[in-house]
């Protein structure tokens, strides 16, 4: 609830800062244009009436200044911009503009905040995504090798591809022509180079998931099937608090529930919103398939539940079961099955959830 005397808005970019504020008790608007360096803009606020409260979009300046507000005493939420009332009729769009309607904004209490990450929750996450990265560009460049070769006549049928023995075939090709063969031999390096990364990120995650403030939840997530200890580390880190959901909102939050149009008395629904997290999303959708195959407790499973306090094990038996038996009654329905996997995503979400708020 708004209770300070001056409402702040910032147009924050990487090379100025546009502020507006708002006097509550006068209506007196207080306009500047700052270099973005955190003190300058705290002393500026400083010279404000106060108590001031302070808004502004998040975007790729970060958190900084928010964390740089917080320590000095000062109120500052970091709006969400996908979630920010704009008028319908506004044809002018100026950072002065933007600033003044933040500021109104943040007035009325018609902010939407993101959750401000602390700074070892978000090296975690810059790790996350780092793999993230990397697995994008592994996929890419073996795509680029594989339809290389394609083009050239060259087809593996020596069984799994990108194994070992694939590696070891893929090396023994040569070209006679030197551009394919430079071509060539550069995205072989760069499959080598992406491998070598990958391989030192997951070193890390498994270091950090083993020994950091995010273990104990991690474990708890691994305990359900599909969940590794990157997915398990991964989810705990984006999500952070878990807390400000529930079973059935976190679906939305994941873009993970059904769009809809509804009007009178049509009510029409289409594919799911993909709003929110993609990561997370996408980590969810790829763990909801290993609940097709049978419910067995293999050691590999077993041994992630013997490092889980035995509510989680419970409660992830449960959740296994049920995710299971849903998959089987889509099955029996024949429900197209990336529909009933994005709908068992959606419910291992909950599941998720679950386990991460279980006391």
């Amino acid at each position: 609830m708004f209770t300070e005397r001056t409402s702040v808005g910032l147009d924050v970019h990487a090379r100025s800062v546009v502020a507006t504020a708002i006097d509550t008790k006068t209506g007196e608007l207080f306009k500047q244009r700052l270099v973005p360096a955190n003190e300058v803009v705290i002393d500026w606020l400083h010279t404000l009436p106060g108590p001031v409260a302070v808004t502004y979009e998040a975007g790729p300046t970060g958190f900084g200044l928010a964390r740089a507000m917080a320590t000095a005493g000062i109120r500052c939420e970091v709006a969400a911009p996908s979630k920010l009332s704009r008028p319908a009729g506004e044809r002018v769009k100026t950072d002065a503009r933007d600033a003044l309607q933040l500021a109104r904004l943040l007035r009325v209490d018609d902010i939407t905040s993101v959750r401000v990450p602390t700074v070892t929750q978000e090296a975690a996450r810059d790790l996350v995504r780092a793999r993230e990265d990397v697995r994008g560009d592994l996929m890419r460049a073996r795509h680029r090798v594989s339809k290389l070769l394609l083009r050239h006549g060259h087809v593996y049928y020596g069984g799994q591809t990108w194994s070992a023995k694939h590696h070891a075939w893929l090396h023994r090709i040569r070209f006679a022509d030197l551009g394919t063969r430079c071509a060539y031999e550069a995205d072989l390096e760069a499959i080598d180079f992406a491998v070598a990364r990958r391989d030192r990120l997951d070193a890390t995650i498994a270091e950090l998931a083993a020994d950091s403030e995010f273990t104990d939840l991690t474990r708890r997530l691994c305990c359900l099937r599909g969940v590794s200890t990157l997915t398990g580390f991964a989810l705990a880190v984006e999500i952070g608090e878990w807390q400000r959901f529930n079973g059935n909102s976190i679906g939305a939050y994941l873009g993970l529930v059904p769009s809809e149009h509804s009007s009178g008395q049509s009510r029409r629904q289409g594919s799911i919103t993909k709003t929110g997290n993609s990561h997370v999303r996408r980590l969810l959708i790829e763990a909801a398939w290993h609940h097709k195959p049978r419910y067995v407790v293999g050691p590999v499973l077993r041994a992630r539940w013997e490092q889980a306090p035995e509510p989680a094990r419970a409660r992830a038996h449960i959740g296994n079961q049920r995710l299971h038996d849903r998959w089987n009654s889509y099955t029996r329905r024949h429900k197209k099955h990336t529909v009933a996997n994005t709908a068992i995503a959606r419910e291992l979400a909950g599941w998720c959830w679950s386990l991460a708020t279980l006391e």
